[in-house]
């Protein structure tokens, strides 16, 4: 830093309560330079041997650094229900900033009426399964229908079980709950276009919706075996969704572009939204500041994997008592698109402090006991069969039917004539026809079914392939004929 101007002034408190014991230093560098320090230099320099005591924010030229006695974000309260409430910009108390002031973060913009898209990235370890958790208790609390994706087999959220309108365990379901979503968000879209309305209001006539995917770098990564439809999925959600209330979360372990579908127009469309940085790797940040999540020159505090000061001992006293770590930093971040990017900040304490043999009391608690705010009737068509039969054993004969398509578009198509056999012609004669097919699905369906889902069965039974158009047809010439009907828009069941 050459040249520049300093000034030392104690803090000021939120409360106005002056701490002398807190400094504050002001540095600036000449216009036409921006601010750039090395940390390990700085914290030599100032002779602290604990660099978690030291807060350092940059804005261009300026720069403001302040040091603590004690690490003020070494232990955090839990939430209160006031918290976990929006308020009336539809913004959430998430935690408490370095300097006391309350993070928050924004649930839905009510000055545009607009659903959210947001980012939580986090090494292993960095909190973010509880940051996840505590953000599905705030959409509970704030009657939010909460989709939610735990790709890690349901282990990261387990108390999410219950607690939210949709809970899938697997990619497969993952992909069924997406693609309802975009429906949904479709049949909102001609609904509000009927109605002459251009935003969205919360229960006006619709709840907000958010769907999450955790682990979401395990659905979009490269090799992923869904990695395009889902990345088509998400993109197509983020462009229809947002206007009609229904926003979407990625919770990944990364931020490089291939771990979110490899999309630049994905990227591009998330990083508008809210950004929460835990705990990161410097490669991590190069890569926040080369997309644009972070402005040129900024610079983050690197966060440890344990509060305290690194001491070096002799590697032959023999007296010394093994080494211990300090407290975790789970829960520390940066909120990137918040008004301090750069200040480091830390999320309240979620769940209990020591791992419990079940499911943990304090989370349950957090979520509250009341039933999960549900999709509206509207919408329950476009869902479809996979919003009927969610968290039902009918949902794995639906994941099996899935499969089995996914299986028949990987192989390829054989040639006309191809496979010989004199026998080829008896055996495409003897072919049971389409509606004898679409008749045996619906009566081996436990709940009502739409087309697609009609389809995907039928093309499951090592049939011939048929078209949606194929199946509606013959759908209707069933209802026509009464030997299926509607019992409401879209879905079919046999009478």
């Amino acid at each position: 830093m050459s040249r520049p101007a300093v000034a030392i002034t104690p803090a000021r408190l939120p409360a106005t309560t002056l701490r002398p014991e807190i400094i504050e230093v002001t540095v600036e560098v000449p216009p036409g330079k921006i601010l750039r320090y090395d940390l390990d230099a700085l914290v030599s320099a100032l002779e602290l041997d604990d660099p978690s005591l030291i807060a350092v924010e940059t804005a261009g030229r300026h720069g403001l650094i302040t040091l603590y006695p004690h690490n003020p974000l070494l232990d955090m309260p839990a939430p209160s229900p006031a918290d976990m409430l929006m308020d009336r910009r539809g913004y959430i108390t998430v935690g408490r900033y370095h300097n006391g002031r309350p993070a928050k973060r924004r649930m839905f913009d009510t000055d545009t009426g607009s659903a959210q898209r947001s980012l939580v990235f986090g090494t292993t370890g960095a909190g973010k399964s509880r940051t996840v958790q505590y953000l599905l208790a705030c959409e509970k609390r704030n009657r939010v229908v909460s989709w939610f994706a735990d790709l890690k087999g349901g282990q990261s959220a387990p108390e999410a079980a219950g607690q939210v309108d949709w809970r899938a365990t697997s990619q497969e379901e993952a992909i069924l709950m997406l693609r309802a979503a975009v429906r949904v968000a479709e049949a909102r879209q001609r609904r509000y276009t009927a109605m002459g309305r251009n935003s969205f209001r919360i229960g006006d006539p619709d709840p907000l919706i958010v769907v999450r995917i955790d682990e979401a770098n395990r659905l979009l990564e490269k090799g992923a075996p869904y990695r395009a439809e889902a990345t088509q999925l998400v993109k197509e959600l983020g462009r229809t969704g947002r206007s009609v209330g229904v926003g979407e979360e990625l919770d990944a372990q990364a931020s490089h572009l291939e771990e979110l579908g490899g999309s630049d127009t994905l990227r591009a469309m998330l990083k508008e939204g809210e950004v929460t940085l835990l705990r990161w790797s410097s490669s991590m940040m190069r890569q926040l500041v080369s997309d644009g999540l972070l402005p040129t020159g900024a610079q983050l505090m690197p966060i440890p994997k344990n509060f305290g000061a690194r001491v070096l001992r002799s590697q032959f006293d023999l007296d010394v008592e093994e080494e211990t770590t300090g407290p975790g930093t789970q829960g520390m971040g940066y909120l990137l698109s918040g008004p301090s990017p750069t200040s480091p900040m830390r999320h309240f304490r979620v769940g209990s402090v020591s791992p419990t043999p079940g499911l943990d009391p304090e989370i349950l608690a957090l979520y509250g006991y009341e039933e999960p705010e549900r999709l509206e009737a509207a919408s329950h068509d476009a869902a479809g069969t996979a919003y009927a039969v969610r968290g039902t054993p009918a949902m794995q004969g639906l994941i099996a039917a899935f499969i089995q398509e996914q299986a028949e578009k990987a192989q390829p198509v054989k040639p006309r004539g191809a496979g010989g056999g004199s026998g080829g012609g008896a055996e495409r004669a003897a072919a049971p026809r389409v509606v004898d097919r679409v008749r045996v699905v619906l009566s081996q369906a436990d709940v009502p079914m739409d087309a697609a889902a009609v389809r995907a069965a039928v093309n499951a039974d090592g049939g011939k392939p048929v078209s949606l158009g194929a199946v509606k047809t013959e759908l209707g010439g069933l209802v026509n004929e009464g030997d299926a009907h509607r019992p409401s828009t879209g879905l079919y069941e046999l009478t």
